[in-house]
């Protein structure tokens, strides 16, 4: 089962994954279907939570990211911070055999209320819990994401579960074979790779079947070569996939993104002096490079610039970046303005918000293997769960192997699932 709060984010969550019936995922006849704070989940099920102590395996999660993150105001006061506690709260109830947190860089540096920081007081819980920690910070492009993505993880497990094994270290070892057998590697997947079948459709606007009448939008081609990368996000997908309309920039915002394409390093987000000279105010500004993975996809729209076009992008360009599967759709408003900005998830902000899914995948396939390294002389329900698992696999491949985690929803696996 998953835990997210936002409306419009549990949306997307149940169209792709609770109802999605190659996924089949179970949920607690206890849990209403529907969006719950993990704040008052643990006030109101927490006995439920620790009936399920000793049967999951997993716990993980990204609690909201925006307390933490160096470009925010990392007040240790914001709500969203206080979501840590939530987190573990849920962990000691649980009692997981292995968990999963995941967070911005500046988890490491944010100061706690206990003293230390965030990532020293959470591996301090856990180990009071009865969890070995590893952490670092690894980098998504690493794994294939066309984004190079900084994010700081930590795994737990029981402790001397796992005596003589870095986790963090598998999961580097194990990094070539997993682009390998996805065609990806060995060099980094730029966004051009990620990007140059989808199109700006210049006659879309007047198209009486298009989801968005009046906005433009982009279209999916079919060029002759398709890139390894654009080969495993289409798996699965039929037809035009969702989420395709673009901004409608007034002519003077197009031609200043034209200069910055023209006049500013791509790749990199424009300087202070070109700011000064360019007469744009707002400072996170990138173009992306065509030969070059993407910078951290954020929640704002307008942060990056397409690497040809003067535009910003779709919701699916920045999912591809992403790394979602062409045929994960979102729900709900694309942007959110006024006093529901605060509160609201729309799509550009469920994408932000993701775990790059290809990253989540390879993290996900370590722990499966650290989990039958525990589990082999221990569990015998454990053959049962690795049959049904690869036989999921090999019957819907990509689209039923990856799937996203947000970085508001901390998800418990059963060990049945």
């Amino acid at each position: 089962m998953g835990i997210e709060a936002h409306q419009h984010a549990f949306e997307s969550y149940r169209h792709n994954l609770i109802d999605n019936p190659l996924i089949g995922m179970n949920w607690p006849v206890w849990l209403p279907v529907g969006p719950t704070d993990v704040v008052e989940l643990v006030a109101k099920y927490g006995s439920e939570l620790a009936e399920m102590a000793g049967t999951v395996d997993l716990v993980a999660g990204g609690p909201p990211c925006q307390g933490f993150s160096t470009n925010g105001r990392r007040d240790p006061d914001d709500p969203r911070s206080q979501m840590v506690e939530a987190y573990l709260d849920i962990v000691e109830l649980v009692q997981p055999r292995l968990v999963l947190l995941e967070n911005v860089r500046g988890f490491q540096s944010m100061p706690h209320a206990g003293g230390n920081t965030y990532a020293f007081a959470t591996r301090q819980r856990l180990s009071s819990l009865g969890y070995d920690t590893w952490a670092d910070v690894l980098v998504a492009s690493s794994w294939g994401v066309p984004q190079r993505r900084p994010r700081y993880i930590c795994i737990a497990a029981r402790r001397g579960s796992l005596l003589g094994i870095n986790p963090l270290e598998r999961l580097r070892t194990t990094r070539h074979k997993f682009l390998v057998t996805r065609g990806l590697g060995p060099s980094e997947t730029s966004a051009s790779d990620a990007l140059s079948d989808l199109v700006v459709d210049p006659n879309i606007s007047h198209d009486a079947r298009w989801e968005a009448p009046g906005y433009p939008g982009i279209i999916r081609t079919d060029p002759e070569s398709l890139t390894p990368y654009q080969q495993l996000m289409r798996d699965g997908s039929i037809g035009q996939p969702s989420d395709r309309r673009l901004a409608r920039h007034t002519q003077e915002v197009a031609e200043r993104m034209g200069l910055i394409l023209d006049k500013c390093e791509k790749g990199r987000c424009i300087s202070p002096a070109d700011r000064r000279r360019l007469g744009i105010g707002k400072r996170s500004t990138t173009p992306l490079s065509a030969t070059l993975p993407a910078p951290t996809v954020t929640t704002l729209p307008d942060d990056l610039i397409h690497y040809n076009d003067p535009r910003t992008m779709s919701v699916r360009e920045l999912a591809r970046i992403q790394s979602f599967p062409d045929w994960f759709s979102f729900k709900g408003p694309y942007t959110t303005g006024g006093p529901r900005r605060k509160d609201g998830c729309p799509r550009y902000t469920q994408v932000g918000n993701a775990v790059p899914p290809l990253f989540a995948e390879a993290i996900g396939e370590v722990l499966m293997d650290l989990l039958a390294d525990e589990y082999v002389s221990n569990t015998t329900h454990f053959p049962k769960l690795s049959r049904e698992l690869a036989t999921v696999s090999r019957e819907v491949g990509y689209r039923d192997r990856i799937s996203p985690v947000t970085d508001d929803m901390p998800t418990s696996v059963g060990s049945l699932f």
